[in-house]
């Protein structure tokens, strides 16, 4: 980073003042460590802003500064949650909370200290003995008829990282109006509002009577529980990747009848530095490499994984020659919603006003298994707030049956308002069952719904910029998109292009329309005369631009696959070129 005079004095200005007594004696050592570098790189990066408090919460690399996650970041945080609350539930005799989080480095720490600051603002917490799955602080939110909850967790980040997730009184994170009036609290927060001193009296720890009636209603949506008592000895292997799936999974899927379940040893040992993974993310295939190894051991089935905070499942299966392949989110997602789809039907489930959701920037195959099967379907943003906001729009009039995004997460329930690792790998291995009840795999399941549906490719490119420079390179690179769409994209004719920022559809003759979406959002869309789709938005919790790219192929046969991928892999690359990515 280049050293400009005036951001180092800043940012050593800024730093000076977490030298006072609000702070401890760690985190003062620690900022005084910064200021006497030679190298003022750590110095900026923790302290030329503040940690924003966004949309979904915090998310930052854990350490002291302003830009940083520590108990002082999250503590003004809470106490701003805090006030919102105690604005918007006035006439409520007692506000209560659920506090939740994962396996992270300080995570107990962050959650003990957000448990205590609700406390000492007279509002009752509910707090989990133990690191629990993303999904079931959702779930106890509702379930305990609180008006919010706080997760601890950066999901799937590196282990530098950790998070902190707000979730509004429906068990999803917060939507509008409430994200920016949390937003507005916690900007006029400083260290010294913080009451840091707990009242013990109002803090309830819970844990296994909330975790047994989750687990209840999570077998509520199994389908076909028959085919599982016949495939009972189904081998499933599974990781956790070090997280809180060890908690909920294994149970589950012995709750639902699979009595063959190998949990890969290594990973089923808790730990915040994930020391058997380069990264603890699903999405990537380096992530399995232990659950394939134990699989080709015991010639299994599937293999699933959960990442840390287990609200995102990745999983891989054997192909036509037996050979291990990774299953995409798109493929998984495709996967569930045509099982949920065509087995509701065949046990007479269905009903004409059940609907699915996906996001705007996943497979449109979905789009032909809803047509074809004259099923709704809702596109939304990315994040499952916004899943969640389609689920409490149609509470009560409608049937929310599943929806999902291409990062691997899926929802097969309506009593979690958030993505859902643990009834995902539970539903997972009950599809896994139903094609071997068949004599089929899962990965002839894919191949017929390919063969049905018609055959689409999707890549995404992730272009990481870390730090300040970073985050310029990233505006720059969308105002450029923005103000020079693509013509072409890899000899395809670009035929339609969507502004989410602008809520504008414009049309290749110039003819505009204007977008039906709840807001606005920082997402470009372009659509060529060959279906082809390619969309593009700065990720909101890491400092990475994210390229979604989907191409359609041809696909007459199931052995027609690798040739079709094949294909689709050369016209990805012309497109990145035309990108420039």
């Amino acid at each position: 980073m280049e050293n400009n005079a005036d951001l180092i004095a800043q940012c050593t200005a800024k730093a000076q003042q977490w030298l006072s007594p609000a702070f401890d004696e760690k985190t003062r050592k620690e900022v005084e460590a910064k200021l006497a570098a030679a190298d003022k790189t750590d110095l900026i990066e923790s302290f030329y802003k503040d940690l924003e408090f966004g949309t979904g919460g915090l998310r930052g690399i854990m350490g002291a500064g302003s830009n940083r996650m520590n108990i002082y970041t999250v503590g003004m945080a809470t106490q701003g949650f805090a006030n919102y609350l105690k604005l918007n539930f006035s006439s409520r005799d007692q506000i209560s909370v659920v506090v939740c989080h994962d396996c992270r480095n300080n995570s107990r720490l962050f959650a003990e200290t957000v448990a205590d600051i609700f406390s000492a603002n007279g509002i009752k917490v509910y707090l989990f003995d133990d690191m629990r799955p993303t999904p079931e602080c959702s779930f106890a939110i509702r379930h305990l008829g609180c008006q919010a909850g706080v997760n601890i967790t950066a999901s799937h980040n590196p282990k530098e990282y950790n998070g902190y997730k707000a979730y509004w009184e429906d068990g999803a994170q917060v939507l509008a109006p409430h994200d920016t009036g949390i937003i507005d609290e916690v900007n006029k927060v400083t260290v010294t509002d913080v009451k840091f001193g707990g009242n013990k009296e109002l803090i309830q720890i819970i844990g296994k009577e909330i975790d047994d009636v989750y687990l209840e209603k999570i077998k509520t949506i199994c389908i076909d529980p028959e085919v599982i008592k016949r495939q009972h000895d189904l081998k499933i292997v599974y990781t956790p990747l070090h997280g809180t799936g060890m908690m909920m999974i294994p149970q589950s899927l012995k709750f639902w009848g699979f009595d063959n379940v190998h949990c890969v040893k290594e990973q089923m040992v808790r730990s915040g530095d994930f020391p058997t993974v380069v990264s603890p993310n699903p999405e990537n295939g380096e992530a399995l490499t232990l659950a394939l190894r134990d699989a080709k051991e015991m010639d299994a089935d599937i293999v699933m994984a959960s990442d840390p905070d287990a609200d995102r499942v990745g999983m891989a299966c054997k192909n036509d020659k037996g050979e291990w392949i990774l299953i995409n989110g798109n493929q998984t997602c495709l996967l569930f919603l045509y099982y949920i789809i065509t087995n509701r039907k065949a046990m007479g489930k269905m009903k004409d006003s059940d609907f699915i959701v996906k996001t705007i920037v996943t497979t449109e195959v979905i789009r032909k298994i809803a047509e074809k099967n004259k099923i709704e379907m809702r596109d939304c943003y990315t994040g499952f707030k916004w899943i969640a906001r389609e689920i409490a729009l149609s509470e009560g009039k409608q049937q929310y049956i599943g929806g999902g995004e291409e990062s691997y997460g899926f929802l097969a329930e309506d009593f979690v308002r958030d993505k859902d690792a643990v009834s995902a790998c539970s539903l997972l291995a009950e599809i896994c069952a139903y094609a071997k009840d068949k004599g089929k795999t899962l990965y002839d399941l894919l191949m017929e719904i390919y063969l049905e549906y018609g055959f689409s490719k999707e890549y995404t490119i992730n272009v990481v910029k870390p730090g300040k420079t970073g985050a310029d390179e990233i505006k720059q690179m969308m105002a450029n998109f923005r103000n020079n769409p693509p013509k072409e994209l890899g000899g395809s004719k670009v035929i339609c292009w969507k502004d989410y920022q602008t809520l504008t559809c414009t049309k290749e003759d110039g003819t505009a329309t204007k977008l039906d979406m709840p807001a606005t959002s920082n997402v470009l869309q372009w659509f060529c005369d060959d279906e082809t789709k390619v969309s593009v938005r700065p990720s909101g919790t890491e400092p990475k631009i994210k390229f979604y790219l989907e191409v359609k192929g041809t696909m007459k046969c199931a052995g027609c696959y690798d040739r079709g991928t094949k294909e689709a892999e050369e016209k990805i690359k012309s497109i990145r070129a035309s990108l420039g990515v």
